[in-house]
């Protein structure tokens, strides 16, 4: 089984990551304490404004410039009819969402966030995984890059990170799955709603997928033979982010199973990143348990595209507003009170 013959640019980037800012979480973790309300009403929330301050590196912080980063990409698994849809329905939505048409789009334009949508695989498909790795080292390394280009080019303060690719919800599974172990049954869902006998070929991919890469322990290695495009490079933009000190909302099943070979890396790489939904994918609750992290929205969504992250979204702006632009006992009643 062929190997990384040196280190993947990820792996590279995952190994020097920049801490929050422990004074300015500290000074809005104290005026959380002290605004017009009863301590701890709103405790989850104060929690967020905390997170938000130490990525952003500062005392006010807020919610002003919103990026949703969109990978898409074509699974050579889909052969197998793990999809209620054909692989052309990846090109044909990603067309939708560079034009600005996909449900990502009309929820963007509600709140004011910017959509890009990223190519990193259309046409040329991952190789199948059930036979042999997903991707070679050098393809793993060109999804790598296009999503650093692509963060590096933002000038948000907060950034969603989404995906397109007919059977990645399979890839996921099969990621999901190689990096936590247990029942390959636990992790495979319906995806595009797939009837029994399509979730019964899913199943059996992934089964295979996983069997076929039995030994290998290193997760990003995992994330190159099971994975995808897409997942390698939401992966790669969480940390091109974390260098750049952008906080970031998770999405669903797919995303969060990519950023999991991160933690598994380093168990602090995601501390930048809250998770903004968790979908109807069986498998996903069992990642968060995992990653230890509470979703902010528990809709059964399972569109993909960033859609239940972005959906979160202004529960961020609200929790920093909420400190900020709330006055302490202090200063509406004033020292003497």
């Amino acid at each position: 089984m062929a190997h990384f013959a040196t280190m993947s640019l990820l792996a590279e980037r995952l190994a020097d990551l920049p801490a929050p800012d422990g004074a300015h979480r500290a000074a809005v973790a104290a005026r959380a304490a002290e605004v017009l309300r009863p301590p701890g009403a709103l405790a989850q929330l104060d929690e967020l404004a905390v997170w938000k301050a130490g990525w952003q590196r500062t005392s006010t912080p807020s919610v002003e410039r919103v990026d949703v980063l969109v990978f898409a990409a074509d699974h050579g698994v889909a052969v197998a009819g793990v999809s209620n849809y054909p692989s052309d329905v990846t090109a044909a939505m990603f067309s939708a969402t560079h034009d600005g048409n996909a449900t990502i789009n009309a929820f963007a334009d509600a709140i004011g966030a910017s959509v890009t949508a990223v190519d990193v695989g259309i046409g040329e498909p991952t190789g199948d995984m059930r036979t042999g790795p997903a991707m070679s080292p050098e393809r793993f390394d060109a999804a790598t890059t296009a999503a650093f280009d692509a963060v590096d080019a933002l000038d948000g303060d907060l950034l969603v990170l989404g995906e397109l690719g007919i059977g990645n919800t399979t890839a996921a599974a099969a990621v999901a799955a190689a990096l936590l172990g247990g029942a390959t049954g636990d992790w495979v869902g319906r995806g595009t709603g797939v009837d029994d006998d399509g979730f019964e070929r899913k199943r059996l991919a992934v089964q295979q997928s996983v069997e076929r890469i039995n030994g290998v322990v290193d997760p990003l290695e995992i994330l190159r033979e099971v994975g995808g495009l897409e997942l390698v490079a939401m992966a790669a933009a969480c940390v091109a982010a974390r260098h750049r000190s952008i906080p970031v909302v998770l999405d669903g099943y797919i995303c969060t199973s990519s950023v999991m070979a991160l933690h598994l890396v380093d168990p602090a790489a995601l501390d930048h990143c809250v998770v903004g939904h968790c979908s109807g994918e069986p498998g996903h609750r069992l990642l968060l348990d995992r990653l230890g992290k509470a979703p902010l929205l528990d809709l059964g969504m399972r569109l993909g595209e960033g859609s239940g992250a972005l959906a979160a979204v202004p529960l961020v702006k609200m929790a920093c507003a909420g400190v900020t632009h709330v006055s302490t006992f202090d200063e509406f009643f004033g020292t003497d009170a």
